[in-house]
């Protein structure tokens, strides 16, 4: 016999060849991604189109666009303009952020907002804090075990739990200041794990001064910054035909509403529509029926932009059409931070290949709407 390996013993490179080939297998699967459709009026009794807004906390990007418009109406355009402040404060200890004082000054008197930054949400340490007062961390596993913190797996860890989620509600705890549960806490992010991030901060109150969170975290690098704002027109823009009754579509005679989701996709990413067959970029077109703009108004906002703002934004695009308008529909557009621990409420957020979770709204001259949901794989089913 000659001499070479005994029966039972793996071939190395066979071995090899077969770890790439599963690898390989697996960079070509293509995620499972949920999109969820639905149709209502804004002045429909149950309609949730307010209670979706109000609780996607973490938003990084508004778009919004407006067939057959050249100019934005004033009204409009202040809303636009007056979509920040938030803060950024380098290098923040954890153990700020459940300070009695703190709480009372932010979280109870009005709507605070907080996210760790630069962080990744599948590889580090992330923080988020909602307006009602919960704060979340996604922990990996040594940090959760040094912490003592009591918490829960993370539903997308896989077979070995390596991320563990704490939920601390500030609330109830800045009512027991004497309590163990707050001195464990505190123990906790002071002295056995002292934690730092960078965070981006944001406060709603009406009425309240915007200078009141840059003098409380004044002893920190603490940035006041605006979102930035791309205002454009297109012209000469493809459009989907588009019935407020037919989410589906009807052949011939209107889009659906995937139809559109896709098609906005690409007009937000600047993509050619026309399917030109030199163009090795994208080969995407209009679908079809269609219909030709000559010109629509793009507005882009970029920052860490509240959905108190968005609200007020949604609010005014309805009232567009309180005059006549060429513009059979409008579109509201809204990207969450891929890095958030949390999608719509206190649902867990991961990344896995994408990270997304986002909402779009059609809004019609009668008042109609769609809603449209998208989230990744590593995320529940929309609300």
């Amino acid at each position: 016999m000659p001499a070479g390996k005994g029966r039972g013993e793996p071939n190395p490179g066979r071995t090899c060849v077969g770890k790439t080939m599963a690898m390989l297998c697996r960079l070509r699967e293509v995620p499972r991604h949920l999109l969820v459709c639905e149709k209502s009026n804004f002045g429909h009794e149950k309609s949730r189109h307010r209670h979706l807004v109000e609780t996607h906390y973490h938003n990084y990007r508004v778009s919004f666009l407006i067939p057959e418009c050249g100019i934005l109406a004033k009204e409009l355009k202040d809303l636009v303009m007056d979509s920040g402040p938030y803060y950024f404060v380098k290098d923040l200890p954890l153990h700020e952020l459940i300070a009695h004082e703190f709480i009372n000054t932010f979280v109870k008197k009005g709507a605070c907002y907080a996210l760790t930054y630069n962080t990744n949400i599948d590889e580090d340490n992330t923080v988020a804090l909602l307006p009602n007062g919960k704060l979340i961390l996604s922990l990996d596993k040594d940090t959760y075990e040094e912490t003592g913190l009591q918490g829960r797996p993370s539903q997308y860890s896989g077979r070995k739990t390596m991320k563990f989620i704490v939920s601390i509600d500030l609330m109830d705890l800045s009512s027991k200041l004497d309590s163990k549960k707050y001195k464990r806490i505190s123990w906790a992010f002071k002295e056995k794990k002292p934690l730092k991030f960078d965070f981006l901060l944001a406060w709603h109150q009406t009425g309240a001064e915007g200078s009141t969170m840059m003098s409380y975290f004044s002893n920190y690098r603490i940035q006041e910054r605006q979102p930035k704002i791309a205002l454009s027109t297109v012209t000469d823009l493809p459009c989907p035909v588009l019935r407020s009754g037919e989410l589906r579509g009807e052949p011939e005679a209107a889009c659906s509403a995937q139809e559109l989701f896709e098609w906005l996709g690409a007009v937000f990413s600047n993509a050619e529509l026309n399917n030109e067959p030199d163009n090795f970029i994208s080969t995407y077109c209009c679908p079809q029926p269609s219909t030709v703009v000559a010109r629509a108004y793009l507005c882009t906002i970029t920052g860490f932009i509240l959905p108190e703002k968005i609200r007020l934004l949604l609010e005014q695009l309805c009232r567009y059409f309180d005059e006549p308008k060429l513009a059979p529909w409008v579109t509201l557009s809204v990207q969450g931070f891929a890095d958030s621990p949390v999608s719509w409420r206190e649902n867990e957020h991961g990344f896995r290949k994408g990270g997304e979770h986002l909402y779009n709204f059609v809004v019609f001259s009668n008042r109609d709407y769609w809603l449209q949901l998208a989230v990744g794989a590593n995320d529940d089913c929309p609300p």
